[in-house]
C-alpha cells in the first residue's frame, strides 16, 4: 500500500515515462501529456523523439544514449518541443531498469518543469548588460557630459538600450548553483532583488536630467539625487556579490547594529515609500550588535518593505504605515519587527508564506522566492529565526538574532 502511495505521489508531482531499450515509449503520466500537449494515445508506440527540439545539437543525444547504455544515470536541463510547437525546458534525470540477469529491460525519465525558471535567467542576462554598462559608465558620463545632458534622449531607458547595444559580448552568467535545487532558482531570487533597485535608479536618474537647470542656479536637488543613484549601483552590486558567496564556506561576518541595517534599508527605499506615500517609523528601544552579513540582512528587510508597498496598493490602503521596532529581550535575543496596516495575510496561506516559489502575485509581480530566501539568509547567515503573524489591520515580521552586544536605548 505506502508503495502505491509514493508511486502516485512522485507521478503527481513530476512528469515521467517509460521506454524500451530502442526508445519507444511505453507509459507516460497525465503530467507528461499536460506539458507537451499530446495525448497517450498520440504518444504510447511512438519513439521519443517526438517532443525533442531541432535546436538541440545530436551531440546532446549521442552522449544521452551513451550514458544510459552504460547502466548509467543521466541528468540534464533538457529543451523540449510541445505538440503546438510551443518551448518547454525540463530538468531530467534518465534511470536504466535491469532485470534480473542484470541486463537493460527498459528506461525511465523523471523529469520536473523550469521553463519558466529559464525564461528568467534569459531575462537576468539583458538586465545584467544594462547594469554592467551603467555600473561602468555612469559616473564618469555625468561628469563629461553634464552640459550635454539636456540634448540627450529625452528617457533614461532609451539611453541605456543604445548602449547595451555597444556591449552585447559582455555577457555575464551570475548563477550559484551551490546547495539551491536548481540554477534557475538563484537567477529568480538575484532579479526579484533587483526589480525596486532597477526602478529606483531608473527614476533617479531621470530626475538628475531636470535637476540639471536648477543645479546651475544653485538650487539643489542635482548633487542628492547623483549620490543616491551612485549608493543604489553600490548596493545593487553588493548584492550581486552576496549571492555569488551565499554559500562561501570562507566568507568573513561583521559586527553591526540592528538600527544601522535598519537605516540602510529605509534610505535604499527612501524613494519608492515617497512615491507610494508610505509613513514609516523607525523606533529604537534598545539597540544591539549582531555578527553576521550586512547587506544580507539588509536585502531581507527591503524585500519586506516591497512587499507591503505591493499589499497596500492591491488592497488599495490610503493611509499606508510601516512600523519597525528593534528591542533587545532579557533571553539574550536581539528582535526586529516589521509590521504595516495594508490588511494581513489570509490565515490560510499564512504558513505557506516561506515555502519556496509560493506567491499570491501575479507572475509579472513575483517569483515567490524572496520570503522563501529571506528565511535561508536569517536562520543559516544570521543563526535566527523569522515568523510572520497578523496583527490588528496588517501583518508583522518578526526577527530574532542572537545579540553580540547590547547597546543603550536610543534618545
Amino acid at each position: 500500500m505506502k508503495l502505491e502511495q509514493y508511486q502516485t505521489a512522485i507521478e503527481s508531482s513530476n512528469i515521467i515515462s517509460k521506454t524500451d531499450i530502442n526508445g519507444i515509449i511505453t507509459f507516460v503520466n497525465d503530467e507528461f501529456c499536460k506539458i507537451s500537449g499530446y495525448t497517450k494515445e498520440e504518444l504510447i508506440g511512438q519513439n521519443h523523439n517526438i517532443v525533442r527540439h531541432p535546436e538541440v545539437p545530436p551531440s546532446t543525444f549521442k552522449q544521452l544514449w551513451q550514458t544510459i547504455l552504460q547502466k548509467q544515470t543521466y541528468k540534464s536541463t533538457v529543451k523540449n518541443l510541445a505538440k503546438d510547437g510551443s518551448t518547454f525546458y525540463v530538468n531530467t534525470t534518465v534511470c536504466p531498469i535491469l532485470d534480473e540477469n542484470g541486463d537493460i529491460e527498459e528506461f525511465i525519465a523523471i523529469r520536473y518543469d523550469v521553463t519558466e525558471s529559464v525564461r528568467l535567467s534569459e531575462a537576468l542576462i539583458t538586465k545584467d548588460e544594462e547594469l554592467e554598462e551603467l555600473n561602468a559608465t555612469l559616473e564618469e558620463r555625468v561628469k563629461e557630459q553634464t552640459k550635454a545632458l539636456t540634448q540627450l534622449n529625452q528617457t533614461l531607458e532609451e539611453r541605456v538600450k543604445e548602449e547595451v547595444e555597444k556591449n552585447r559580448e559582455k555577457d555575464r552568467f551570475l548563477f550559484q548553483q551551490a546547495r539551491l535545487a536548481s540554477m534557475g532558482e538563484m537567477i529568480a531570487n538575484i532579479a526579484h532583488q533587483w526589480r525596486q533597485p532597477l526602478s529606483e535608479l531608473n527614476i533617479t536618474l531621470y530626475k538628475m536630467n531636470k535637476l540639471y537647470q536648477a543645479c546651475r542656479n544653485k538650487e539643489g536637488g542635482f548633487e542628492e539625487s547623483y549620490e543616491h543613484a551612485k549608493k543604489i549601483i553600490v548596493k545593487m552590486s553588493e548584492t550581486i556579490e552576496d549571492f555569488r558567496n551565499f554559500f562561501s564556506p570562507n566568507r568573513e561576518t561583521e559586527l553591526f547594529s540592528l538600527s544601522s541595517v535598519a537605516k540602510e534599508a529605509i534610505d535604499i527605499m527612501r524613494g519608492t515609500l515617497e512615491r507610494n506615500e508610505v509613513q514609516i517609523r523607525l523606533n529604537i528601544v534598545r539597540d544591539a550588535d549582531i555578527q553576521g552579513y550586512f547587506n544580507e540582512f539588509s536585502q531581507v528587510l527591503i524585500n519586506l518593505l516591497n512587499n507591503t508597498i505591493d499589499a497596500f496598493s492591491h488592497n488599495k490602503i490610503k493611509s499606508r504605515l510601516i512600523y519597525i521596532e528593534i528591542d533587545t529581550l532579557s533571553a539574550g535575543d536581539a528582535i526586529i519587527k516589521v509590521c504595516d496596516n495594508a490588511g494581513g495575510i489570509d490565515a490560510t496561506i499564512l504558513d505557506k508564506i516561506f515555502e519556496p516559489y509560493f506567491t499570491t502575485k501575479h507572475a509579472s509581480a513575483g517569483t515567490g522566492l524572496g520570503l522563501y530566501m529571506s528565511k535561508m539568509i536569517i536562520k543559516n547567515s544570521m543563526m535566527g529565526t523569522i515568523e510572520a503573524y497578523n496583527h490588528e489591520d496588517g501583518v508583522c515580521f518578526s526577527i530574532k538574532i542572537p545579540v553580540k552586544t547590547v547597546l543603550k536605548e536610543e534618545e
